[in-house]
């Protein structure tokens, strides 16, 4: 069992918003779990921060391998008995072939969402046990202002012909866990909510972002250490609240 006042878990946390997630969350005196797909990469990963100081282990789990995502949770039940923080970090975003509804074609509909919302949905059901023996756990999931209904009906949003067909749709469907989930749960201290960090310069959309990591991970870090007075079944990005 662990010592530490929080533990916490980031699924795909091996570069990007993920990694930049474990580094803000261990300097708030976190004790992180970096989810890697590959074991050694995120090894590498965790010594890199370990040696800025910081309490970080790396965990294998990958959201197409449900076996992993099984062991993940034993390892966490056996060594610390609990998990404070869950951030579903871990996404997809297949921008050679995702595009309007007339053509995304439907294979990139099926792995997007796989991983997006299965993957994910996944994740949280094999840790909530875990989570539900915290003191006061909280569960931040990272979507999209793109799987906004009101933004995409809306002509004056800032990109109005962003449609990644697949990708949006997975985040809206993972708004709606979020939704419910946070209603089945309103009777415990757990709060559920989804983040949008923004168009951050990553690998994931090949650095055509304009907002920073640094700056991206703000609302994820945010919403992981929210207080008892805190919101629950939101949707937030670095500025606040924004509509579904």
């Amino acid at each position: 069992m662990s010592t530490y006042e929080k533990i916490a878990l980031v699924t795909g946390a091996t570069r990007g918003l993920g990694f930049e997630t474990v580094r803000q969350l261990a300097r708030n005196g976190v004790f992180v779990l970096l989810g890697a797909r590959d074991l050694a990469t995120g090894r590498e990963k965790a010594e890199a921060l370990r040696a800025e100081g910081l309490a970080v282990e790396a965990i294998e789990i990958d959201l197409n391998r449900p076996e992993t995502i099984d062991a993940a949770a034993s390892t966490i039940a056996e060594q610390f008995g609990r998990l404070d923080i869950l951030i579903n970090n871990a996404g997809i975003l297949l921008l050679d072939t995702d595009n309007f509804p007339s053509v995304a074609p439907t294979q990139t509909l099926r792995e997007t969402y796989e991983v997006n919302f299965i993957g994910t949905l996944l994740v949280t059901q094999k840790l909530l046990p875990l989570i539900r023996r915290a003191a006061s756990g909280r569960i931040v999931n990272l979507s999209s202002s793109v799987g906004s209904l009101w933004w995409n009906g809306d002509p004056a949003n800032p990109s109005p012909d962003v449609k990644w067909l697949g990708y949006a749709a997975s985040k809206t469907a993972l708004n709606m866990l979020t939704v419910q989930l946070a209603f089945e749960l309103r009777d415990t201290p757990i709060k559920v909510n989804s983040v949008c960090p923004g168009y951050v310069m990553t690998d994931l959309n090949r650095g055509g972002g304009y907002v920073t990591i640094e700056d991206g991970v703000r609302a994820s870090v945010k919403y992981a250490l929210l207080d008892e007075a805190g919101p629950t079944g939101q949707f937030f990005n670095t500025d606040g609240p924004i509509n579904w």
